[in-house]
């Protein structure tokens, strides 16, 4: 005579993991959107001076920046080993900083064109020529707002 045995139990049921690609995705397109990427390749090398009385700078949306030293030893053979001056991913000259700032100031919102501020990131051993030519082309530019991008004296 055959047994019948009752089933049994098996615990919990399994999860239903037929969504699991559709959450994937969307956290990868929800990183992909709201990442910012490096905007700009340094081809000069900076090593900002160090100072005791620092502020971090608040929107840096309304920064434009302007990169002040020695060329990256991959342009030297092509640019010298002299002080240059780069702006977005290229290289400069003084004359270029006014249509730089004009570009700049246009790219934003009309209500924050008069907060742009103009941040100078210079090498430590670069000397006060380059960058006083750079202040008299921002003078001429109209960006009277600068500042210098330092790192924090270790105490």
């Amino acid at each position: 005579m055959a047994k019948f045995r009752k089933k049994k139990s098996g615990g919990q049921q399994a999860i239903n993991t037929a969504s699991l690609p559709d959450i994937v995705f969307m956290l990868l397109f929800f990183f992909m959107v709201s990442t910012t990427m490096k905007e700009t390749d340094l081809k000069v090398t900076v090593r900002p001076a160090q100072a005791t009385e620092i502020e971090k700078l608040e929107r840096k949306e309304l920064a434009t920046f302007i990169y002040v030293g020695v060329p990256a030893k991959s342009f030297q053979s092509l640019y010298g080993s002299e002080p240059r001056i780069q702006l977005n991913d290229q290289f400069a000259t003084v004359d270029d900083i006014q249509s730089y700032i004009a570009q700049a100031r246009d790219a934003m919102k009309e209500s924050d064109q008069p907060k742009m501020i103009t941040s100078i990131k210079a090498d430590k051993e670069c000397s006060m020529g380059i960058i006083t030519d750079i202040k008299q082309a921002l003078r001429k530019a109209a960006a009277l707002k600068i500042i210098y991008s330092a790192n924090e004296m270790a105490k």
